[in-house]
């Protein structure tokens, strides 16, 4: 049974629509976007364990390292293996991961949350985040930004299903827990009985991608696609750069640098957001925004982190992936700019100025892997997307420390004002600036990086009909185990 999993048995057959692989990708997206909504039960988890938010904080940190690690060591065993293998390995960690995190919280042992929701649920999501994102941009030559919009939309989105899920899951366990309440707290039956449920809930969901996910035939490009229109963009190749040599290129190390600035100074707002918007609006010690209504904003920013990632994605396929980072960062320094100086003076032009910045930060998130394309081919784009993810990781940890660090040299939580987040506001304007001038020095990658003209494996032939494949050949493999789908053109 496992032998479905290899990579011969997922190439599409004649006849396939390449529409039917953004719902398989989203099934896995939807899943490991519950990562954003640990918030939910931490406090719960703080209570079961007695310690501190430190401590429990931990375990959303090590699974957002491991994240990044496991994207970039294993993103060209991606690459080689397809991607129902390794959506199906990471279904396999994420569900086990929820499994033993609910046995540490059984058994009153801490460290198995770590090593099961933290280390493993961490490489389900590392593996589970780039293991579609390859597959779309090979089906989607012709609009690669809208096409991994679509799946990373999810990621943004699985938040917001999963919070209000949390929510009525942890009721329904513990009667006497309140969820409408946020000092709520859920008895320790009540996280085990959530834990276990999301892990064998998300398994089989994350089956539906796994066996309804199939790579494009050799060769195989939609109907009426010209590579030539696309590469006649700026930055743009039809040449093909692997993994190993793409980390080599000043070019990579300028988006990483590009990238990481995009997602500090986001995160650091997402992070904050629901005692920042409290502070912000605080007259004599008492803030005129309620708990309700700052949950209320902190789902607001989630929808327009979802909606950022489809629509400034979609958005660069017109106007092209550098200039596009040129609005996340330059305009991004404006408005936390204005956040700093006028956000204060109402409310709605606060909620306005963090939504726009917010649907930048999910709009850099989900542009890149289309950047990486235009820049570095199809040919190992999954690895070289998982490398760049550690940019990521090194943002998560930068990004609330910035904050966090400036915030407690201001004064106790509770007690803070606008004025106390201007620091820390206008710190993000010269990171955003530096990520600015990154952007700009991005240039095409030299020749000298690109693969031989024909790699050995090379598809035969392709014929296309609309949106369906069909080729001369039904298995054909490129030396590195992934499918192409411009090679009949490529240099």
């Amino acid at each position: 049974m496992l032998s479905a999993l290899d990579h011969q048995h997922t190439v599409a057959k004649p006849g396939y629509s390449r529409w039917l692989i953004p719902p398989a990708a989203l099934a896995v997206h939807l899943c490991i976007g519950q990562a954003y909504a640990t918030s939910v039960y931490k406090n719960s988890l703080i209570a079961h364990f007695d310690a501190s938010q430190t401590a429990i904080g931990v375990i959303f940190s090590i699974a957002i390292v491991m994240l990044g690690l496991s994207a970039a060591v294993g993103g060209t065993w991606v690459e080689a293996n397809g991607p129902r293998k390794a959506m199906f390995v990471s279904a396999c960690f994420w569900a086990t991961g929820f499994l033993v995190g609910a046995l540490g919280i059984a058994t009153g042992q801490l460290w198995l949350v770590y090593l099961g929701y933290g280390f493993l649920g961490g490489i389900g999501l590392g593996i589970g985040y780039i293991s579609p994102v390859s597959t779309l941009i090979k089906w989607f030559p012709d609009r690669p930004g809208l096409a991994t919009g679509l799946a990373i939309m999810g990621f943004g989105g699985g938040a917001m299903l999963a919070s209000p899920l949390s929510r009525q899951l942890l009721s329904f366990y513990d009667p006497g827990y309140d969820p409408s309440n946020s000092a709520s707290v859920a008895s320790g039956g009540a996280l085990v009985g959530l834990f276990v449920t999301l892990g064998v809930g998300y398994f089989a969901i994350m089956m539906f991608g796994v066996f309804n996910v199939r790579v494009p035939a050799p060769g195989w490009r939609p109907a009426g696609f010209d590579p030539a229109t696309v590469a006649a963009k700026p930055l743009v190749t039809t040449a093909h750069v692997s993994a190993t040599n793409a980390i080599r290129t000043r070019s990579f190390w300028l988006l990483w640098i590009v990238l990481f600035c995009n997602v500090t100074a986001g995160i650091g707002i997402l992070e904050q957001a629901s005692p920042m918007i409290q502070d912000f609006f605080r007259e004599n010690g008492t803030s005129t925004v309620t708990i309700a209504a700052a949950g209320g904003f902190v789902g607001l920013l989630s929808l327009f982190n979802m909606a950022g990632r489809f629509a400034w994605s979609s958005t660069s396929d017109i106007i092209g992936r550098k200039p596009i980072y040129m609005v996340y960062l330059g305009v991004g320094m404006v408005l936390y700019a204005l956040l700093a100086l006028i956000g204060s003076t109402a409310t709605a032009l606060f909620v306005l100025l963090a939504c726009v910045i917010l649907s930048f930060y999910g709009g850099g998130f989900a542009t890149v892997p289309a950047y990486l394309r235009d820049l570095f081919g199809t040919y190992q784009v999954g690895a070289i997307h998982g490398r760049l993810l550690t940019a990521w990781s090194a943002a998560g940890i930068a990004g609330p420390l910035i904050i966090n660090g400036f915030l407690d040299a201001q004064g106790k939580p509770g007690t803070l004002t606008a004025s106390a987040y201007q620091p820390a506001l206008f710190t993000m304007v010269g990171v955003l600036a530096i990520g600015f001038v990154a952007n700009l020095l991005i240039r095409p990658v030299p020749d000298r990086f690109h693969e031989p003209a024909t790699p050995v494996g090379g598809p035969g032939p392709a014929t296309t009909v609309g949106d369906r494949s069909t080729t001369a050949s039904d298995t054909g493999v490129d030396s590195a185990g992934s499918v192409g789908t411009e090679r009949s053109t490529t240099r």
